[in-house]
């Protein structure tokens, strides 16, 4: 049985191409992202290493102490640290935000990772972190220096004035030395500035003082001996101590569990994949077996028994999912290259580093793949076995009885009708997540019932195409004939379309709803003309310069900037600070208690989030205490509606400004004279020096930025669901052929009486289509029901939510469905008409 096996692999492996293709597919997805996520990681942890190799023991702010208060890593303390017995060194550092701009005003590479920092010379007047290449070190306000690879791509030289942008206004600077550098995010395509210490601290936001002090410990001094030696002179309560080897630890762990989190995601679509290549698999072992009736049967009466019929069956699929694991393997490590070049080429900041192959991708990808293809097989294998050998051996197939039907029937009906009704449960379920595990639960349990229904349900939707296809004559009739001849075999090929088309269909209804409505209250909310921000979209603060910049310009009637500001203890809320004077001309809030009234004092307003997590209203009294200390209470005038612009607790600036040391801004709101004119933008743009670095957006601007950041999530989710539809695709194309070769007498026959070629390939192509949008259509009804489920959930914070279905979009999908059912007919097609006519009518 076992050679028996083997030779049916051998003589049918024509037939088993598309699911080789498809396992294939499924485990280099698996494997390449497992190669991936293990690069990326690998790469970062040494790039960690490198960074801290010069790092015995490192002085940083403790954690939760606010940036905003007065710096407690100063000068003294570095005077302090390099005076500690057993420490060789201390180098004090400033990090903050830098950009490059080229000479047409265009950044250089990406805003994430553009930096800029302070050169620290050391006894010999040299910093050994920044050899110059050319030139000399910066010294004084007006000089910097930058490094080799930027220089090199911007084409600037040593002696040239160059326009550095920061998160404020433009300046000038003079470029004094081009230098070498071994920093990881420099290396992977970044940019570093650098500046001398008081001009370095005056720029990023840190005026005497350092983002940490790095110390080198002396020869025979432990990190750990030093680490004690240091922490006696912290004070106490604000700054902490941590040797080199715990920050790589610390660092590491931090770097596994973010590619454990890409990893996961990653195989959650490589999984959707290879449970799509399940229905391919299971249609070609049960036409394999179909065709083979008599050659089964012929075993069984020569002695086989059911179980050696069965397990020839499960070895040839063991054969077939070894053979295509272990090239899916292969392809998989070129697939995890792939996706680290892509990668490196549309983020940066990716560090380089050898392609690294995980034990777990070398056993654990062919492994699932190939269980996947004998677990599969099983059921065809079974069914083969319960042929009765005389039956088969008169041609006799066995069809489902009226008692299965009933019962496939039932059970699908009740298993739809009980995810259907999880799916409407989870939306009385008032805890979100709670509610969404309960939701996509519901839903993976109404798929598997749909998939139970989708026979009985092919017969009635593809007889609606039937006006349709007799206008395409004799073809479009036997294309309709043949679609519902074998209803389980269509329904495997539609549901395996069914499944990345329902997915898709659902995010997008998901997607465009809350777009739609973060958008439309955001900008309902603005009354101002302009938002100015960081342009990178990454949360990085605005220097206070561009709020005091606008609001010297005549052009502008009002002005104010959304200022953080931290509090300190547990029941301490995190504050926004606004002009109070200027807010009510800016905005436009929605209250759902109070109202606006005049911000000021200690008068605050707060979003509906805040208020019922402390149970506040109107008249309500909060206590907070400031970042130096102090202790103050505020009074609630109104409670507003939260949107993606505005949320917590807003205060005016005049009250939170005493206490606060350095301030930053999360956007400035600008309304001019005369509305969002050309004009006014320019006189925005130029006051702060045409700084590529800021975003001066108007609503409409603001609302596609709002917008971007969900189609970007879109796509990506789109590019990842694209394997389980290419899959799909294999699917039909393999039902269309193996259906070929198994009506070859048929199509014979047909030839013989008049059907000529053309007829033969329009008969398969409207099969195909007939087909796919089937699966198309049942996609669409599964994804917008829960889409609507999932956007039900998403607006129960939301007042006002509603569903919007991005119709377009829907009949987009449903013409993709129909041009991959004309394309998966290509080859069937072409393959049905070149039969010859008097071998085809001789086929058994």
């Amino acid at each position: 049985m076992f050679r028996t096996a083997l030779r049916n692999v051998l003589a049918h492996k024509a037939r088993l191409l598309m699911t080789v293709l498809a396992v294939m597919l499924g485990v280099a997805f698996v494997s390449g992202i497992l190669v991936f996520a293990s690069t990326i990681s690998q790469a970062s942890q040494a790039a960690m290493q490198q960074n801290l190799r010069n790092v015995d023991v490192a002085i940083q702010p403790r954690s939760g102490s606010s940036s905003a208060a007065a710096p407690v890593i100063d000068q003294k303390l570095l005077d302090k640290a390099a005076r500690v017995p057993g420490a060789a060194s201390a180098t004090g550092i400033v990090s903050g935000f830098t950009a490059i701009p080229d000479r047409k005003g265009e950044l250089i590479g990406d805003a994430s990772t553009s930096r800029g920092g302070n050169y620290f010379p050391g006894a010999d007047g040299t910093d050994a972190r920044y050899p110059m290449r050319n030139g000399v070190p910066p010294h004084g306000p007006h000089e910097f220096a930058l490094d080799a690879h930027t220089a090199d791509k911007a084409g600037y030289k040593v002696g040239d004035t160059v326009r550095v942008a920061g998160n404020g206004p433009v300046h000038e600077q003079k470029l004094t030395g081009i230098f070498t550098t071994d920093d990881s995010q420099v290396t992977a395509g970044g940019s570093l500035a650098l500046f001398d210490t008081p001009t370095a601290q005056k720029l990023l936001g840190a005026p005497g003082g350092f983002n940490e002090i790095q110390i080198k410990a002396a020869a025979g001094t432990s990190q750990t001996a030093l680490k004690s030696a240091v922490e006696t002179v912290l004070p106490k309560g604000h700054a902490e101590a941590s040797t080199g080897k715990q920050r790589a630890d610390a660092l590491a762990e931090m770097i596994s569990e973010d590619s454990a989190q890409l990893r996961t995601g990653l195989l959650v679509f490589a999984g959707i994949a290879l449970f799509v290549g399940i229905f391919l698999i299971v249609n070609t072992f049960t036409m394999l077996v179909a065709q083979r009736t008599q050659e089964l049967a012929l075993l069984r009466a020569v002695g086989a028994s059911r179980r050696q019929v069965t397990r020839s069956v499960l070895i040839e699929a063991f054969a077939v999912g070894v053979v295509a694991s272990v090239i899916g393997l292969v392809t998989g490590i070129g697939v995890g290259a792939g996706m680290r070049a892509l990668a490196g080429s549309l983020s940066g900041g990716i560090p380089d580093g050898p392609l690294v192959v995980p034990l777990s991708a070398v056993v654990s990808a062919p492994l699932v793949g190939t269980l996947i293809t004998v677990l599969s097989a099983w059921l065809p294998g079974r069914r083969a076995a319960k042929i009765p050998p005389v039956a088969a051996m008169s041609s006799v197939h066995a069809v489902p009885t009226l008692k299965s039907l009933v019962v496939r029937n039932t059970i699908g009906a009740l298993v739809t009708g009980a995810g259907t009704a999880g799916v409407l449960a989870a939306l009385r379920i008032s805890d979100d997540k709670a509610s969404m595990l309960v939701m996509a639960l519901s839903a993976a349990v109404v798929m598997v019932g749909m998939f139970i229904l989708t026979p009985l349900l092919s017969r009635p939707l593809i007889a609606l195409a039937a006006p349709v296809l007799k206008t395409f004559g004799v073809a479009g009739t036997l294309a309709r004939l043949n679609a519902v001849r074998n209803p389980r075999r269509t329904a495997a090929t539609a549901s395996a379309l069914m499944v990345g088309l329902t997915l898709i269909t659902g995010l997008t209804v998901i997607a465009t709803t809350a777009q739609t409505n973060i958008e439309k209250r955001a900008v309902a909310s603005l009354k101002a003309d302009y938002v100015v921000s960081m342009a990178s979209q990454d949360g990085a603060p605005l220097s206070p310069d561009v709020a005091k910049k606008l609001g010297a310009l005549d052009e502008i009637t009002a002005v104010s900037p959304l200022r953080q500001s931290g509090t300190s203890g547990a029941d301490s809320p995190t504050l926004t600070a606004v002009d109070g004077k200027d807010f009510g001309k800016l905005t436009q809030l929605d209250f759902t208690q109070g109202s606006l009234g005049e911000i000021r004092g200690d008068r605050v307003i707060v979003d509906e989030a805040t208020a019922a997590r402390g149970g506040l209203h109107p008249g309500s009294r909060i206590p907070v205490t400031f970042e130096d200390g102090t202790k103050s209470t505020f009074t609630v005038s109104g409670v507003y509606e939260g949107n993606d612009l505005f949320r917590g607790v807003i205060v005016d600036n005049a009250t939170v400004a005493p206490h606060q040391k350095q301030t930053a801004d999360q956007g400035v709101l600008v309304k001019t004279k005369d509305g969002a004119t050309d004009a006014a933008k320019d006189a925005l743009t130029t006051a702060l020096g045409k700084n590529p670095a800021i975003s001066v957006a108007d609503k409409q601007q603001v609302s596609a930025e709002i917008a971007s950041q969900l189609t970007l999530m879109l796509n990506l989710l789109y590019a990842m669901l694209a394997m389980a539809v290419i899959v799909a695709v294999l699917g039909v194309i393999n039902t269309l052929a193996m259906s070929v070769f198994e009506r070859s007498q048929e199509i014979g026959m047909l030839r013989a009486i008049g059907l000529d070629r053309p007829g033969i390939r329009q008969m398969v192509r409207l099969e195909s289509l007939v087909i796919s949008l089937f699966g198309g259509v049942l996609a669409i009804g599964l994804g917008v029901f829960f889409g609507w489920a999932g956007g039900e959930v998403l607006g129960k914070s939301i007042r006002g939510f509603e569903l919007v279905v991005p119709w377009g979009r829907i009949v987009l999908f449903l013409a993709v469905a129909a041009l991959i059912g004309v394309l998966a007919a290509l080859w069937p097609a072409r393959r049905a008409a070149r039969l010859n006519i008097l071998e085809a009518i001789k086929a058994e």
